[in-house]
């Protein structure tokens, strides 16, 4: 019986993620593309997150014991991936990735495996826009409620929570509205109070002289 249940569950996981690539491939125009697990150390194709994870690497056989390390995330690689497939603007890739972060924190949403969709398109420079990433975020967040809406369509007990709107709001923004908590703590505040937010501007110092969060130095190179 028990295995039963653990059958269901991974049917279930398969339609959650089946129905969200598909309403994101329909809503941002993406093409499914594989994706590699490792690539050669050296490289640059490996992002390095906050400059201080250790990547799982190993040596090579066939390639003279050069070493392979297993992908954090593919943010460099799909960028080198989108020019080599000769994408237009307006054109982008989806993939289903799989990493390890063997330094990851456990939590109940991280852990050192690492199995989601990750995607990339093309744009010309005048559309790195806010605007932009605004429109963008709307139509992944509709995909997200779409899903949740199929979900409980077919699985009843499921209901649907997600709020009819995200809210936008950039870090020094987060900061003013709770100066006294520090940053996960402003992360779970402003979510409490409005159910869906979508956090921008992370990178830079701000007012109080500190990042909202860390990342890799050359993520937008």
């Amino acid at each position: 019986m028990e295995g039963r249940k653990l059958l269901n569950t991974e049917v279930a996981i398969s339609f959650v993620k089946d129905t969200f690539v598909q309403q994101l491939k329909k809503s941002l125009n993406l093409i499914p593309i594989s994706s590699p697990l490792v690539v050669l150390d050296g490289t640059g194709l490996n992002d390095d997150l906050n400059g201080i994870e250790r990547p799982v690497s190993f040596p090579i056989k066939s390639l003279n014991e050069k070493r392979a390390v297993v992908v954090h995330s593919l943010a460099k690689w799909k960028r080198v991936r989108l020019k080599e497939l000769e994408m237009l603007p307006g054109e982008g890739i989806v993939t289903d990735m799989k990493a390890l972060r063997p330094d990851e924190d456990y939590t109940p949403i991280h852990s050192i495996y690492v199995d989601q969709w990750d995607w990339e398109k093309v744009i010309d420079k005048n559309q790195r826009t806010l605007a932009l990433l605004k429109e963008t975020v709307l139509k992944i967040y509709d995909s997200l409620r779409y899903t949740e809406k199929e979900v409980e369509n077919k699985y009843p007990q499921i209901q649907a929570i997600l709020p009819e709107t995200i809210t936008f709001i950039s870090s020094e923004e987060l900061l003013q509205k709770y100066p006294n908590l520090n940053a996960k703590e402003r992360e779970n505040a402003i979510t409490k109070e409005y159910g869906a937010v979508f956090l921008y501007g992370i990178g830079g110092a701000l007012s109080n002289g500190v990042a909202h969060d860390g990342r890799a130095a050359d993520y937008d190179d």
